[in-house]
């Protein structure tokens, strides 16, 4: 069963770090502002159980909680790298007008005066706890310890195999897989889900906006043995791939791909199952957290008065397009789980196609939360609509971009793509969700251009100055 059929099927079917700064007195309202469990899941594409991405991954808990709320089976980052993309998604600003476009650019020099998520939170009354990655960590890390949060602790380090890559490809520093013979209990985000267990089993005077950052599946894809086993590497199934792929695709699309260098790694070693296997025990690892989450959840004072989002920070390729990691354009890099559980708001197990933006999330927050206007415009939109009724109408598509220039903006039916350099790709999702043939030069297609381009940010800011080197940690891939 592929994707779409398999949506179509569904939806029918139905170091901690005091902060001293005031807080500003809550608003007066005769409804108390509901607790928020807010969980990142980092590198996570749509290959979960209910998104229907890859056909063996076991994802119990996802599940679980899509089954309480709605699913956003088509949400997409403002950027398909972690730094922007969680910039964007923790500031409502976009990266056509912050100009943080890439890993390497901090946003807090060029945000100074923006109202962070956590902030407002706190603003509202809210304790404001969080731990494990939220923001990129190594771009922007040291801005943690200002106003916003009460408690934060970074994400810290896991257990190593003792010798590495375990790929054997040379020379590809994280970009490596494989079993590490330790304990659950040793890897970081236990430690980042048990210390939220915690939190959640406290009794408190003000609501709670706790954050829990989960780094699996960011590579490398290193962990217990026991989630590789899930996934016998004979059974693996792979993606499908066209190997002319790119042969319609225009000369910044490819440089985008860059298929010479970790597609061709991968195939030469043989370990493109042994990558996808890595992958899925990566996903089903942070599964069994999220599923600890849930039901100490479920068990804490909070029950019936929490919030939850979920949300991956950006999609992934193993070898679609013949690209592998995020960096592109094109679905698999930009298209990641976003669901929302809103106590007396949400519908039980309803799955919402409108195309959304992650940068929709902080509105859709203040909304729903009341909280107080930031000092930046947001320029995403509150889902509230989609989320009392899925099916709404929802004229707009979502819009991803990728260094200065570069945009794609995805419909329920069509994604425009749009290089600096003014080339173009266009695909029709119905009728090819794998984008393997580029309608953009095509006459009868112009009109769609034309509307889809309407959609396109007005201006490119510059971007934002690159992080010195030798200052602060060494920022992920």
């Amino acid at each position: 069963m592929n994707r779409r059929d398999f949506l179509a099927d569904m939806i029918a079917g139905a170091a901690a770090v005091a902060v001293l700064s005031p807080r500003e007195a809550p608003a007066q309202t005769t409804a108390p502002r509901p607790n928020v469990l807010f969980i990142a899941i980092d590198d996570l594409n749509d290959w979960i159980g209910c998104l229907g991405g890859h056909p063996q991954v076991k994802t119990p808990n996802l599940d679980r909680l899509a089954g309480r709320g709605v699913l956003f089976s088509r949400a997409y980052c403002s950027a398909p790298a972690c730094n922007p993309s969680r910039a964007s998604l923790m500031t409502g600003v976009l990266p056509s007008t912050s100009g943080v476009y890439l890993n390497g650019q901090p946003w807090r020099p060029v945000m100074k005066d923006v109202t962070p998520l956590q902030e407002s939170f706190k603003r509202a009354g809210y304790d404001v706890l969080g731990r494990g990655k939220i923001y990129h960590h190594g771009r922007g890390e040291e801005f943690f310890t200002e106003s916003g949060w009460d408690t934060y602790i970074p994400k810290s380090g896991d257990p190593l195999p003792p010798t590495r890559p375990v790929s054997g490809i040379p020379k590809t520093s994280h970009f490596d897989w494989g079993p590490v013979s330790a304990p659950n209990t040793q890897m970081d985000d236990t430690k980042v889900t048990d210390w939220c267990i915690e939190q959640l089993s406290r009794s408190r005077q003000r609501p709670l906006f706790l954050a829990c950052g989960l780094f699996r599946p960011h590579l490398p894809w290193y962990v217990p043995q026991e989630w590789f086993d899930l996934y016998p590497l004979e059974d693996i199934v792979l993606p499908t791939v066209n190997d002319d792929d790119l042969a319609d695709i225009p000369l910044a699309g490819r440089r985008m791909a860059r298929p010479e260098r970790d597609h061709h790694n991968v195939n030469k070693h043989g370990q493109w199952r042994q990558a996808v296997q890595g992958y899925l025990a990566s996903i089903s690892f942070t599964d069994w957290n999220v599923g600890r989450l849930l039901d100490a959840l479920d068990q804490s004072p909070y029950k019936d008065n929490t919030l939850i989002v979920l949300w991956g920070d950006h999609g992934w390729h193993l070898g679609e397009k013949l690209h592998w990691r995020k960096f592109a354009l094109w679905e698999e890099a930009t298209h990641a789980p976003l669901m929302f559980v809103v106590p007396s708001l949400t519908p039980v197990g309803r799955v919402c196609q409108r195309p959304v933006s992650f940068a929709d999330i902080y509105p859709t927050l203040k909304d729903i939360c009341r909280l107080p206007a930031p000092s930046q415009e947001l320029e995403g939109v509150s889902l509230r609509p989609l989320l009392a009724a899925p099916e709404a109408s929802w004229e707009r598509p979502a819009l991803t971009t990728h260094g200065r220039g570069n945009h794609s903006v995805r419909s329920e039916k069509w994604r425009y793509i749009r290089y600096s350099d003014g080339s173009e790709e266009l695909y029709d999702e119905e009728k090819d969700p794998l984008e393997w043939t580029n309608l953009a030069g095509e006459a009868e297609w112009s009109e769609v251009k034309v509307r889809l381009s309407a959609w396109l940010p007005k201006t490119n800011a510059p971007d934002a100055p690159k992080k010195k080197k030798g200052k602060g940690k060494k920022g992920g891939k």
